[in-house]
């Protein structure tokens, strides 16, 4: 029952946002501080900049027939970063519960739509996205994330996905939190240049590690804020673990993580070709359902991006 999620179920693209906080700051010039976007929720203009942000992304999936997971803006909704943003554990508690109120109004005024649109908890690291750093145990993971999947579940959340994943132990961490919620569960890992995990760990094993720690409890995995070219020798070498991932949301830049840390101005990319190299994915990649963007992709990626696997899957 808790892989009953529709896009492992039918035969249909899901899209998903692009790169909600680079779009917010690079794009749109609204100051987000330590790069979270969850606080926008306590201002109305702030909810009013997160409805103009999915407006375009909702557009695309109803012109591709798709389905859509409509993330909260809780990548940063942690203990951790939230005190320093001043918000305590009750605060955050309520935000948490909001998001996933605002993404669940967002949902019910986009109308009809022509695939399922599921409301996705968004569980980010504990400490930074691009380097491993607040190493934590399995067993502190899931204590750490519970209360703030605890909260998806009881606003009413479809599922839960751990974006920007960095090392195994907080993604199996967060995959026991996800269970005692009964919420299903998307890990998406990052990797470097070299297609391993910042921790140094090949993609590959540390899928295996989680699905043998957690006796597979993650409905599908997910390769997110890396380009294509990063991880597309690691796919190419093989392996059933390649089955297990579903979901696809690529960087709009092939520059390293360090490179895009330093930068002071947005690296955009090609649409055109970023949909091109993930469509290369597309034989290798076979349960791949899920697409869209991270850091740098806007509705321009996330569109090119659907297209083109889309193609690629009848030619």
């Amino acid at each position: 029952m808790i892989h009953a999620l529709p896009q492992l179920q039918a035969d249909r693209v899901f899209l998903t946002d692009g790169g909600l906080e680079t779009t917010l700051v690079f794009d749109r010039g609204i100051e987000l501080e330590l790069f979270a976007a969850f606080p926008l929720l306590d201002a109305e203009d702030g909810r009013a900049a997160l409805r103009e942000y999915f407006a375009p992304y909702l557009a695309t999936a109803r012109e591709q027939g798709a389905g859509f997971l409509l993330d909260t803006a809780t990548w940063r909704a942690n203990p951790d970063w939230a005190a320093q943003l001043g918000y305590d554990a009750t605060a955050l508690g309520r935000v948490n519960r909001d998001a996933v109120a605002f993404a669940r109004a967002l949902r019910a005024s986009a109308g009809d739509m022509p695939g399922p649109v599921l409301v996705n908890g968004v569980v980010g690291p504990r400490g930074d996205g691009y380097v491993v750093d607040a190493l934590m145990s399995a067993a502190e993971a899931e204590s750490y994330h519970a209360p703030q999947i605890g909260a998806f579940a009881a606003a009413g959340a479809d599922m839960v996905s751990a974006i920007t994943m960095t090392y195994a132990e907080e993604a199996i961490g967060i995959a026991g939190a996800a269970a005692g919620a009964s919420l299903p569960l998307a890990v998406s890992f990052t990797v470097e240049t070299d297609g391993r995990l910042p921790s140094g760990q090949p993609l590959g094993e540390a899928i295996e590690q989680v699905d043998a720690e957690t006796l597979g409890t993650p409905a599908y995995y997910m390769v997110n804020c890396a380009h294509p070219t990063h991880f597309a020798g690691v796919i190419a070498a093989g392996g059933t673990w390649r089955e297990r991932i579903a979901g696809l949301r690529a960087n709009a830049s092939a520059k390293s993580h360090a490179e895009l840390d330093a930068a002071a101005e947005l690296d955009a990319g090609d649409p055109a070709e970023l949909a091109a190299s993930c469509a290369a994915l597309r034989e290798a990649l076979p349960s791949v359902t899920v697409l869209g963007g991270c850091c740098g992709t806007d509705a321009r990626h996330v569109a090119a991006v659907g297209a083109a696997w889309s193609s690629a899957a009848v030619s």
